[in-house]
């Protein structure tokens, strides 16, 4: 008997007739002899209904207003919860909703963007072991005795830590695509659906701009060792399982194209080049909880430097506000560009090649795409272009390694 988990997004569980075909598929999991623990997602839509709600009230500055923020956007996990424990029961299969509060999935107070700390187990094991499925609310945890949010895509994140907890034999992430792609194939329909991604690629994908999977679930899974399978809930079909790397016989040198829109990048030109500039800088980002992505840094003469990072555009305003107030970092000029897109490569098999880069910025020139920011990684070649061209270089890149179908 295997302990499987299996996560529903919030197109799975986006309408009740969903939400009784998601009972069938739990129901069939269960009928092979398996325990199943279930971790749901909001309705589709519900939670930007609620994120709505609350905005239009307040901008949601403070602690105080975030604590608030998150006690209102949980609520939607809780309704699909409830629900699918209801369709559950309809079928004479005992089961449970369970909120993060009640398993306890203890986090770290970083109210909308928590870290699970640890998660105790003990009453969902008494729950399995009486034959009862547990349904979790995804994207919620407690902090003493306050609802954490896990930041947008944390159902993901919540199902991975229940099953590294668990020590469950899979986590199979259902959602509204089957299986994890080449490339977005409403940007290439020439994608094809990959059988097995190294974790280390899905990592990459992820963090790159690919829905499928939230970063950090991906990081729990290749911290854990943990079996995981994307599949879609409205086919039978085969999937896409991550693996560790060693699990991949054929490792192609691009495994994939991403692309990352709703983007920022800001340059700090001629910042003092001593001891301790680049942490002021990043400082004041962590201070604004602002994820940082790219950071591309130019070393200039006279004793100045250029450094540029990318972050998410809602988080703009937030990023100038601190910059610009702390006095300890020093630079001629800032240059804010909001129209841009981070197109990557990615593959296992760079590792053991030459000339990738070099043959992805000659498929760029040839499409007359000019190249305004260069990041690598031994996986992964990233690029900033203007936003207009994202879907003309996926595509380029897609035909231009041998990608398409």
């Amino acid at each position: 008997m295997a302990l499987i988990v299996q996560k529903f997004g919030g197109t799975s569980v986006g309408t009740l007739e969903r939400i009784r075909n998601v009972a069938k598929i739990i129901q069939k999991e269960r009928e092979q002899g398996n325990k199943v623990v279930v971790v749901v997602s909001a309705m589709a839509g519900v939670t930007d209904n609620l994120v709505n709600d609350a905005l239009f009230l307040s901008r949601i500055k403070t602690n105080e207003e975030l604590a608030e923020y998150d006690s209102i956007i949980a609520a939607g996990e809780q309704i699909s919860c409830g629900l699918i424990a209801l369709a559950l029961i309809n079928k004479g299969i005992k089961a449970r909703s369970w909120l993060g509060w009640q398993v306890p999935i203890f986090t770290d107070g970083i109210f909308s963007n928590g870290k699970i700390t640890h998660i105790e187990t003990k009453q969902l094991m008494k729950c399995l072991e009486e034959g009862e499925i547990p349904v979790i609310a995804g994207f919620q945890g407690v902090y003493n005795d306050r609802i954490i949010t896990l930041g947008r895509g944390g159902s993901d994140t919540t199902a991975a830590a229940i099953a590294a907890a668990l020590k469950a034999d899979r986590c199979d992430i259902y959602t509204d695509v089957d299986g994890v792609y080449t490339a977005d194939p409403r940007i290439v329909p020439k994608a094809g659906k990959l059988k097995h991604v190294a974790f280390d690629e899905m990592l990459e994908m992820a963090s790159s701009g690919a829905k499928v999977l939230h970063s950090r679930c991906v990081e729990i899974a290749m911290k854990f060792d943990l079996k995981m399978q994307v599949l879609s809930s409205f086919d039978n079909g085969v999937g896409t399982m991550i693996v560790g790397e060693d699990q991949i016989v054929e490792k192609h040198i691009v495994t994939g194209i991403t692309c990352k829109g709703d983007i920022a990048s800001i340059t700090l030109k001629a910042m003092s080049d001593v001891p301790g500039s680049a942490s002021q800088l990043f400082n004041s980002m962590e201070e604004k909880n602002i994820n940082v992505d790219l950071i591309v840094q130019n070393i200039g003469s006279r004793g100045k430097t250029d450094l540029t990072i990318t972050i998410a555009k809602n988080d703009l305003d937030k990023a100038l506000d601190s910059i610009e107030t702390n006095k300890k970092i020093n630079c001629r000029d800032i240059i804010v560009d909001d129209n841009v897109a981070k197109i990557s490569i990615i593959g296992i098999g760079m590792k053991s090649h030459s000339g990738v880069a070099q043959k992805m910025f000659q498929i760029l020139a040839d499409r007359g795409i000019n190249i305004l920011v260069i990041s690598t990684s031994e996986i992964k070649i990233s690029v900033l272009v203007h936003a207009e061209y994202k879907e003309l270089a996926v595509r380029a890149l897609h035909a231009g390694y041998g990608l398409d179908k």
